[in-house]
């Protein structure tokens, strides 16, 4: 268990009370500069990702970097984003100087010769957006795109997925190559064509709890034979399947208790470096890779290990682990090319980056970050990672991040108002890398603590289970202890303690505040208030999510509604902030809208900003700004300070005017 760290007193020039510093990290700098950097590809020496952009909407723009320059492949309006699970990625594949993509407006799929000598032209039909296509991979040998397919034309039951092959002349046939389960992932062609590999799950699963591998031979006129059980089950989740060069099939497991490397070799299953670390991730999305292969079938890989993420070459023969030294602590992508390797990296003073490293010298170059602008470290907070205890005999992880502004002290004697952010997901896990948004807070005044509550990933199965059946009382108790920690340590005001979260961090937020007398203020982002209306109402990705955080439904209704915030308001007594976008699949607007209107009715201080066109997680830059803003114009009401900002008003229906 840490103890926290004394930092040296910086000069101050001016002295204000926490929360009344003035900054210069201010919403607009946040929206203005940033952008989001996700899903890397190589071709040859091409370097490809998608920035998603604030300022144009939240739109997704595949971006090459060649000869050190880099270019958008597409202009506005087209938009590369997939919306299968709802959560997309593996949105576009290279293949054969071609960007294949789905288009979000219509979910299609889409070509794009990158030589220049066309515009887009579609691939698959027309559906109305009812048909949906993400993780392609191209079969060069039969002209084809292998590819998840989640088909939503039925609309009396769920959406169907299947994996298939979609011939690439424009109107081309497509088949269906795999069906029969609940949802599938990954599909990876060996490299002589030779052989399929994919994921596959069911219901009520989720692909961190346990994951099917399987195998089939491709025959010449592209059907499957046999389907092989190479590993995973109901009690094993199996992530990114991938191929080396040789022609030997690799994956990560987590049936020791951690992601750790295996492969298929001679039929048996390999382990190829048994480790308390974690090589994989929650697959919330397709196409996540934390590895790929060297032409000699040599390894780069990246893993975390307290919290911590980390790069190595794994040497294919003798099986030794090397460092490659790099100083992110985060990495949340890696692509390997020739002789090079692309990840999508960050660390406490380095926003999330699209760096190259060189494989011979290890010299690595940033080719794009998030944020662009230099910022002075006078006004960075650099999070701590603290361990505190929480239930009987156990201990839970957090980031700390004190208040930090050089030109700004607070009073003698005054304590920083905390905010404990609760991560999404749940199964999620809070990231060290440079974020905005809360140094946002920290160089206001604010302390931080982003918590990484038993169930959170990145510290093995038996972590990540403390949550199931427990949703809700686990997780708010290590919210709770992690406040109760600092308090004790004398870092923050134990009269100023606000939660904050989004989605499963919003209902925690909102549980937290309900079902225990601690926190002073809260603010949730699309949170969830009725678990009932969660079960009945969710996209089919995470329809059955909650029989393992809570229980099966309706068997287990009486718990559900037990857990539901919006039962329980007359527990109530703290204000609140809510954040809604109207077009949520994930997150219906009736739930907030419900929390709001019991609040509003028992009289407490309680506001709630609802925005049009968003859905869930806000990808627009005024929308993104008005909420920042409207959050500290809340706590500014709440605490009893005057914020420096130019803030516009927001309705707090039942406070008490000053």
């Amino acid at each position: 268990m840490s103890s926290l760290q004394k930092a040296p007193a910086l000069p101050a020039t001016s002295i204000a009370p926490h929360g009344a510093w003035t900054s210069p990290i201010t919403s607009a700098v946040i929206v203005g500069e940033a952008v989001g950097l996700d899903q890397i590809a190589i071709d040859d020496d091409d370097i490809f990702w998608i920035e998603s952009r604030p300022r144009e909407q939240g739109r997704c723009v595949p971006v090459r970097w060649r000869d050190g320059c880099a270019s958008d492949l597409l202009a506005a309006p087209w938009n590369v984003r997939t919306r299968v699970h709802e959560y997309g990625g593996g949105a576009y594949v290279i293949a054969d100087d071609t960007l294949y993509f789905s288009q979000f407006s219509d979910q299609r799929l889409y070509r794009l010769p990158l030589d220049g000598s066309g515009a887009p032209q579609p691939v698959s039909s027309e559906s109305g957006a009812m048909l949906r296509y993400a993780d392609s991979v191209s079969d060069h040998g039969r002209n084809r795109l292998i590819a998840v397919r989640e088909d939503h034309r039925d609309t009396t039951c769920e959406a169907v997925n299947l994996i298939v092959a979609h011939d690439l002349p424009e109107g081309g046939a497509e088949s269906v190559l795999v069906q029969g389960s609940d949802f599938f992932a990954a599909p990876r062609l060996s490299p002589d064509g030779r052989q399929l590999a994919w994921l596959s799950w069911n219901h009520p699963d989720m692909p961190w709890d346990g994951t099917c591998l399987w195998l089939a031979a491709v025959a010449a006129d592209g059907s499957l034979g046999a389907h092989r059980l190479i590993a995973g089950g109901r009690r094993e989740s199996i992530f990114q399947p991938s191929w080396s060069p040789q022609g030997e099939l690799h994956f990560v497991s987590d049936r020791s208790g951690w992601w750790n490397l295996y492969r298929w070799r001679d039929e048996a299953i390999e382990a190829l470096q048994p480790a308390s670390a974690e090589f994989g991730r929650a697959q919330w999305n397709f196409g996540m890779s934390t590895y790929g292969f060297e032409a000699d079938g040599n390894l780069i890989c990246s893993y975390v290990r307290d919290g911590q993420w980390h790069l190595a070459r794994l040497d294919a023969g003798s099986l030794e682990l090397r460092p490659i030294p790099l100083p992110f602590r985060s990495i949340t992508d890696v692509k390997v090319g020739n002789g090079f390797a692309v990840i999508l990296a960050g660390a406490p003073d380095t926003p999330n980056s699209i760096v190259r490293i060189d494989l011979i010298t290890l010299e690595w170059a940033v080719l794009r970050r998030t944020v662009t602008l230099a910022l002075d470290p006078g006004y960075l907070s650099i999070p701590e990672a603290i361990e505190f205890p929480t239930a009987p005999g156990l201990t839970a992880h957090a980031l700390f991040y004190a208040p930090k502004n050089r030109d700004f002290t607070a009073p003698a004697g005054e304590r920083a108002p905390l905010l404990v952010i609760s991560h999404g997901g749940p199964t999620s896990t809070a990231s060290a890398t440079l974020n905005l948004s809360i140094q946002f807070w920290t160089s206001r005044g604010f302390a931080v603590v982003d918590v990484n509550y038993g169930g959170s990933t990145g510290y093995g199965r038996d972590y990540r289970e403390r949550l199931y059946g427990q949703w809700g009382v686990v997780d708010v108790e290590d919210a709770i202890a992690a406040a109760r920690w600092l308090v004790g340590s004398d870092a923050v005001d134990g009269k100023r303690l606000a939660i904050r979260g989004s989605s499963a961090g919003g209902y925690t937020t909102l549980a937290a505040l309900t079902f225990h007398d601690y926190f002073t203020a809260g603010a949730s982002y699309y949170g969830v208030s009725d678990l009932e209306a969660l079960a009945r109402d969710c996209h089919k990705f995470e329809s059955r999510y909650l029989d393992h955080l809570i229980g099966p439904y309706p068997a287990e209704q009486s718990l559900y509604r037990a857990r539901s915030p919006i039962h329980f308001v007359d527990c109530l007594s703290t204000p609140l902030i809510l954040f809604q976008g109207l077009q949520d699949k994930v997150v219906p607007p009736n739930q907030s809208q419900a929390m709001f209107d019991a609040l509003k009715s028992k009289g407490l201080p309680v506001a709630y900003l609802t925005f049009e066109e968003e859905q869930h997680g806000f990808r627009q830059a005024d929308n993104i700004r008005r909420a920042l803003e409207a959050e500290l114009y809340f706590y500014a009401r709440v605490f009893d300070f005057n914020a420096a900002d130019t803030l516009a008003a927001v309705d707090i229906v039942n406070l008490p005017s000053t």
